[in-house]
């Protein structure tokens, strides 16, 4: 009788263990063909209800589920990074009010610069709720990270310091630091403002590496706007001994420099003011590497822009305003020189606001610090 009830217990604890095992190995395959199923919904919302509903069933879950929703957002599209934010936060509060939110984890997540860097502010204010020590901790280690968000938050307390520093030498010093990690134009304008109170000149061009330098043809007919889809010579060929037809008159490429403290290229001031016309601006960009970077515009003119005679981004709209950092180009450099053409197109509004013929372009990053050419 014995032997029976000790093999019973034997039996139960295996059949135990068994659909202990059977449960674990389903919700683990759950979770993760749940995530799947919230990553696949288009940028432009397409299966918005079937992520809606893997997201409902997510939300019920435990924290062992943060981390890989976490880990999703590394390459999730923006829609899908939306509804992974939300299973992520509905669980981080229930697991925040029941004691159980896992900071050391979240901590790790934070930390490891690799991952995407919205979801690492996602998890980092999480974080700091679990653990108020973590800002004070991390933030001032994050001057140069890759993170826009967490970087932000590293130049503002570095500001907060510099501010609240006593003697001269050392609000300069901290005011130093912090600009080595500002990246954002509000920043930069406060922390240069303060340097030069301080004796210090800072130079918004060498910071943010705007290119100032360009070689100019023009201009070629725009009126009515329908210059912007005319392939001018400058699209086919770059040589710059050559001469075209242009508007008026014959024209030739011209070397320019930009003097202006914001590193625009004012097309009007450098050249001559034209309505309903198209310049083309080139440069080259000698990288010592093969790299990803982005190329970073302002203008409010209608443009066109090739790397190494292809064509990379387009945008007919005029007076749309322009404004630091307004588009951003991810581009691929290849090692050795870059060709770099920019055609801008003005049209024939004549109002006040609509004179200005004008870009900034800088090469930078994915976080936004200059790239600079090798043959600068």
């Amino acid at each position: 009788m014995r032997k029976l009830c000790r093999r019973s217990s034997i039996v139960f604890m295996l059949l135990t263990t068994a659909l202990w095992s059977a449960t674990s190995t389903v919700a683990a395959a759950s979770t993760e063909d749940l995530i799947t199923q919230v990553q696949s919904v288009g940028r432009a919302g397409s299966e918005n209800s079937s992520a809606a509903k893997a997201v409902n069933e997510l939300q019920q879950m435990g924290p062992e589920t943060l981390r890989p929703l976490l880990v999703a957002m590394n390459d999730a599209n923006p829609v899908a990074m939306n509804w992974l934010q939300v299973a992520f936060e509905s669980i981080a509060d229930q697991s925040l009010n029941s004691g159980q939110l896992p900071a050391e984890q979240l901590e790790e997540f934070v930390t490891d610069r690799t991952h995407n860097g919205r979801a690492r502010r996602v998890a980092f204010d999480w974080l700091s709720k679990a653990d108020p020590s973590a800002p004070s901790r991390l933030i001032p280690n994050m001057l140069d990270d890759p993170s826009s968000p967490l970087r932000r938050e590293a130049v503002a307390l570095a500001i907060k310091r510099a501010k609240a520093a006593e003697s001269e030498s050392a609000q300069k010093s901290l005011w130093t630091e912090a600009l080595s990690g500002a990246v954002d134009r509000d920043q930069f304008d406060e922390i240069s403002a303060a340097l030069k109170k301080l004796g210090e000149d800072v130079n918004l061009v060498d910071h943010f590496g705007l290119i100032t330098e360009w070689h100019l043809i023009g201009p070629f007919d725009n009126k009515d706007e329908a210059g912007f889809d005319v392939v001018y010579p400058p699209e086919k060929e770059i040589d710059l001994s050559a001469s075209y037809d242009g508007m008026n008159e014959s024209v030739s490429w011209q070397h320019f420099v930009s003097e202006r403290k914001d590193g625009a290229f004012d097309l009007a001031e450098l050249t001559t003011s034209h309505k309903g016309a198209i310049d083309y601006a080139y440069t080259e960009f000698n990288s010592p590497v093969e790299q990803q970077v982005e190329f970073r515009l302002a203008t409010p003119n209608a443009w066109k822009l090739w790397i190494n005679g292809e064509l990379i981004f387009a945008r007919e709209e005029y007076h749309r305003g322009m404004q630091f950092d307004q588009y951003i180009v991810p581009v691929h450099l290849e090692q050795g020189t870059n060709r770099i053409l920019l055609k801008v197109c003005q049209n024939e509004q004549d109002q006040d606001w609509a004179q200005r013929w004008a870009f900034q372009f800088r090469v930078v990053d994915e976080t936004g610090r200059a790239v600079a050419s090798a043959n600068k």
